[in-house]
């Protein structure tokens, strides 16, 4: 008997799973004493009561019949209040026994032994029913208890490895989400390209939580570009332009807080909108806001069940691409100001050079032709007179010229007179040129008080009059500039030639109206048509606008 309870128990000591540690014990038991069931009870936290009960010798058909499993009441209640070794010739005759329910097959003769795992009660292993109808004997028992010590070493080391084994993945999943951070730490630090960094944020954090596909949408006025995809994802989706509005991307952008794609509205937004429409199909994942420093800058999208740990891993990863899109967004924006700065100078320079030297020298090449003329009166009066006379008249026009060449490169009105004066001055050169201009401007410069903005408007309207005559041949133009709602709204319509805005390419002058405005946070529209005239509408906020494009303030927990 000795030899065949050690054969058993090193067949139970070899597995470190412990559901297969406990089926083991169960069927070395019934080998061991011949009993026809057997099963253990796991004891319950407060061990007054059973969380789990296993059994063995029962088919899957007979305990659904049974119901719901024992609890620890009874004779198995004694072994949980009393635990020592309990053998009975019939368990119905224990003055415990509450008997059984229906559908449980008949038992009589009952042992059960305590187990002990690390030292302390785990719960306890019963059989019934010795073949043959005997009964378990005193030998029985010894080599129950016996294989139930063995039992509880290997349950404790089972759970120990379990819980070491939990830890280890644990600390490899740290490891390799700290190493995928630092490699986007690095790639931030020295990539320019957002687009290669996206990438590497997709492809590590898809692989690290093991979804299926994960997909990096960035904010672009109305809507959101699909700015770096990994995993299983349709061809072509970088690239392509989502709709914001009524999707589940909306409510992560709104609210600051990531979304559950399998939420019942979620994941209808997602299907019939955005993404979903775009062939990237996923029934469970998480929506998560790229957030920097309070403002929006897209969303992620990844798709997958995905836990609660990996959501905060997600987050974490959503952060990163929102810093490398916010970086690259404002490393564009400092670009254009530098840029715009520097023409501004350069105009400045100009302006100087030509009022300190070349108007100088010309107004002095008058002069002293006024005195060749009164000196040379004896000589051919009539001829010399009429020569100086229209030397000086070209000269009086290159002087005009000159001074409407340095009130272009840089309007002494706008810094002496104010910004509506400047665009009347303005429009008065251009009626000098051919274009007749109805002008309505209803802004004031206590209103429109950073120098940047008034710069940007009359920019903006200089260039559009100059385009409208010298590229649509118009012959009249009806400029507005107004405040409402905290912006400055202007327009400059012309009855010119108009063109397809399809097919033309941005000039230099229709790049520098947009850049000025998207610098301060605003928009520039032209509307045109072969033979109907051309449009030019802007609307510049106020105050300087946030970083990133908000949707709402929103709930921010």
């Amino acid at each position: 008997m000795l030899d065949g309870v050690l054969q058993l128990a090193r067949s139970v000591l070899e597995d470190l799973d412990l559901d297969v540690t406990l089926e083991r014990v169960l069927v070395a038991a019934r080998e061991l004493t011949g009993a026809r069931y057997a099963a253990i009870g796991v004891l319950d936290e407060e061990r007054t009561g059973l969380a789990r009960f296993i059994t063995s010798g029962l088919d899957e058909e007979a305990t659904r019949a049974i119901g719901p499993p024992p609890r620890g009441r009874g004779v198995l209640g004694e072994l949980i209040s009393h635990p020592v070794a309990l053998r009975l010739p019939e368990v119905s005759g224990h003055p415990h026994s509450f008997g059984f329910p229906g559908n449980h097959p008949k038992m009589h003769a009952f042992l059960g032994v305590p187990v002990l795992a690390g030292g302390e009660p785990y719960g306890n292993l019963y059989l019934t029913d010795k073949a043959g109808g005997a009964q378990f004997s005193a030998e029985d028992e010894r080599a129950l208890t016996l294989l139930a010590d063995f039992a509880g070493v290997a349950i404790d080391h089972a759970r120990r490895y379990a819980g070491s084994e939990t830890e280890r993945r644990a600390l490899v999943r740290t490891v390799a989400a700290l190493d995928a951070t630092v490699q986007i730490a690095l790639a931030l630090g020295g990539q320019s390209d957002v687009g290669k960094v996206l990438g590497l944020v997709a492809e590590r954090g898809r692989a690290l939580v093991d979804a299926p596909a994960l997909a990096i949408e960035v904010l672009d006025g109305d809507d959101l570009v699909v700015a770096a995809a990994s995993g299983e994802v349709p061809v072509g989706l970088v690239g392509m332009r989502v709709p914001v509005r009524d999707t589940v991307a909306e409510a992560a952008l709104r609210t600051l807080v990531t979304q559950r794609l399998e939420d019942p509205e979620n994941a209808a937004r997602f299907q019939e909108h955005g993404l979903g429409r775009l062939g990237f199909s996923a029934t469970a994942g998480l929506a998560v806001p790229l957030v920097f420093r309070g403002a929006p800058y897209g969303v992620l999208i990844a798709a997958g069940r995905i836990g609660d740990d990996d959501v905060r891993l997600m987050e974490s990863f959503a952060a990163s691409a929102a810093t490398a899109v916010a970086t690259a967004q404002n490393a564009a924006t400092e670009q254009r100001r530098m840029r715009i700065a520097a023409t501004e100078a350069e105009r400045a320079r100009w302006a100087r050079e030509l009022h300190d030297e070349t108007l100088q020298s010309l107004a002095a090449l008058r002069l002293g032709l006024a005195a060749a003329r009164r000196a040379a009166g004896a000589a051919d009066p009539a001829a010399l007179d009429s020569l100086l006379t229209e030397a000086l008249g070209q000269l009086d026009g290159e002087i005009a010229t000159l001074r409407a060449l340095i009130t272009e490169l840089r309007p002494a009105a706008l810094d002496e007179l104010g910004l509506a004066a400047a665009i009347g001055a303005l429009a008065e050169r251009s009626a000098s040129s051919g274009l007749d201009v109805d002008l309505d401007v209803a802004v004031d410069d206590g209103v429109v008080a950073d120098p940047d903005r008034q710069i940007a408007i009359y920019r903006i309207v200089q260039e559009a009059l100059s385009n409208a005559r010298k590229h649509g041949g118009a012959r009249r133009a009806v400029a507005t500039v107004a405040v409402a709602g905290g912006r400055v709204e202007l327009s400059v319509r012309d009855d010119g030639s108009g063109f397809d805005p399809a097919r033309a390419t941005d000039g230099f002058g229709v790049l520098g109206m947009r850049e000025r405005a998207e610098l301060l946070g605003g928009t520039l529209v032209i509307t045109s048509s072969p033979g109907a005239g051309t449009t030019v509408e802007a609307t510049l906020p106020l105050a300087e606008p946030p970083l990133g494009r908000q949707l709402g303030g929103g709930d921010r927990r």
